[in-house]
This record gives structure tokens, C-alpha cells and sequence, in this order.
């Protein structure tokens, strides 16, 4: 049996990084949220005191950035050891800064290397924005994930509601419209679907039919003499 990297693009909201974590763990392979580690580097430099605007001081703060890992159970991120999943995802302030820092060519390249590292022995998936177009351009699976905004509205909104944030939906809409633009403009890397990669709208998809519809692109890749015994 085949082992592939899987590269999950998309917008925020669109539950890719849900729908990557649902496909690593089907296939026992490992997930990568790229989107963490950019979150992790932010909650870092804010703690620092850095300038979210300085892109030089940023890319010099780079040279002293921890070491990025994921816990091996729970695939939170560590950052020298420590647990700061609750501070990326929570914390309003990397939340609104992420686009920023991930703008910064020092800090994608930075994280680049790091990735480059994860996916060297194959049987990754990886999330993010541009995964498939940078990061992974050999990966065997591209997957570009979309949904409707006013559904991306709802999913965000349920799960920052649900974290006991005070937020209102028209926020949460602003929020989204404004890293979309952010993402698809900036110079380094932007957002875009890879020329090869399979487009999927999730809006009316349950979290199980996502992950149906996507193992049934990876099945005839990683075992194509049981699923594809016709081609020679």
C-alpha cells in the first residue's frame, strides 16, 4: 500500500483543518495544522512585545523563535515544550494578527523548512493556504475546500460561542472577508487553489460526508490494485 501526502487549501472557516484531521486519523497518517504554527509564531512575538507591523523586526525576532512541535496525543502546539493551544485559538489578538505575521517572507520561509521536515517520509496531511501551490507542490492529493461565507459565518461563530467568547456574527463576517482579502493579496505565498487540485464545497456536507468524499480520492491512490485493478 502506497503512502501519500495529502495538501488540505482553504479559506478560513470552511472546516479544512477539521476535514484534515478527520482524514489523518482514518488513515493513521500525520496531521499538520500549518495554520497553528503561524498562530504559534504570532502568540510568540506578541508576547515579545514585537511591533506586529515591523516586518524587519519580525523577521529578525525569528532567529530566537522556539522550537515548534505538536503534542503526539492531543496535536496541540508546543511551543519549547509548552501548551499554547488555548492562547492561539482563543486570544483575539493573534487571531486578528495571524494575516499579518503570515505575510512576513522571513516567517513563511522560516516555517517552510520546518514543514519541508514533516513531510519528507510521506503520510502527512497537511492543512493551510498554500500547501498545495508551496509547501507540498509534489503532494500525490490537492484538496482547495470552499463553503458559502454565510455558512463559514455560522461554523465560526458556534465554535467561538461555544469557547465563551462575547462576539457577534456580523464581527465574526469581518473577520473572515478581511484575512480572505489578506490571504489572497499578500506578495509571499498567497492563497489560491493549485492548478491540479480537486475543488470541494463543503457548505451542505456533513463532517462525515467530507471525509467520505475525500477517502474516496485517496483510495485508489494508496491501494490501486484493489481499486483500480483495470489499469495495467
Amino acid at each position: 500500500m502506497n503512502r501519500i501526502n495529502i495538501a488540505v487549501d482553504g479559506y478560513s472557516g470552511c472546516g479544512k483543518s477539521t476535514l484534515a484531521k478527520d482524514v489523518a486519523e482514518s488513515l493513521g497518517y500525520i496531521f499538520i495544522d500549518s495554520g497553528a504554527m503561524f498562530r504559534g509564531v504570532t502568540f510568540y512575538l506578541l508576547r515579545q512585545g514585537i511591533n506586529m507591523a515591523d516586518a524587519k523586526v519580525i523577521g529578525a525576532s525569528i532567529k530566537s523563535l522556539p522550537l515548534i512541535s505538536f503534542d503526539e496525543n492531543s496535536n496541540h502546539l508546543l511551543l519549547n515544550g509548552e501548551d499554547v493551544e488555548s492562547e492561539i485559538r482563543n486570544n483575539q489578538k493573534v487571531v486578528s494578527s495571524v494575516s499579518l505575521i503570515a505575510a512576513v517572507p522571513a516567517v513563511r520561509e522560516h516555517l517552510k523548512s520546518l514543514q519541508e521536515d514533516f513531510i519528507s517520509n510521506k503520510g502527512v496531511v497537511m492543512d493551510g493556504r498554500d500547501i498545495g501551490t508551496v509547501i507540498m507542490p509534489d503532494a500525490e492529493l490537492k484538496v482547495f475546500v470552499t463553503a458559502s461565507i454565510e455558512e463559514r459565518v455560522r461554523r465560526r461563530l458556534k465554535q467561538l460561542l461555544t469557547q465563551g467568547e462575547n462576539i457577534s456574527a456580523d464581527e465574526v463576517r469581518e473577520n473572515l472577508v478581511a484575512r480572505d482579502q489578506a490571504d489572497a493579496s499578500r506578495a509571499s505565498a498567497p492563497l489560491k487553489k493549485a492548478s491540479d487540485a480537486v475543488c470541494i464545497d463543503t457548505t451542505n456536507f456533513t463532517r462525515e460526508g467530507q471525509l467520505e468524499a475525500i477517502l474516496a480520492l485517496v483510495r485508489p491512490l494508496i491501494d490501486p490494485e484493489k481499486y483500480l485493478p483495470f489499469i495495467q
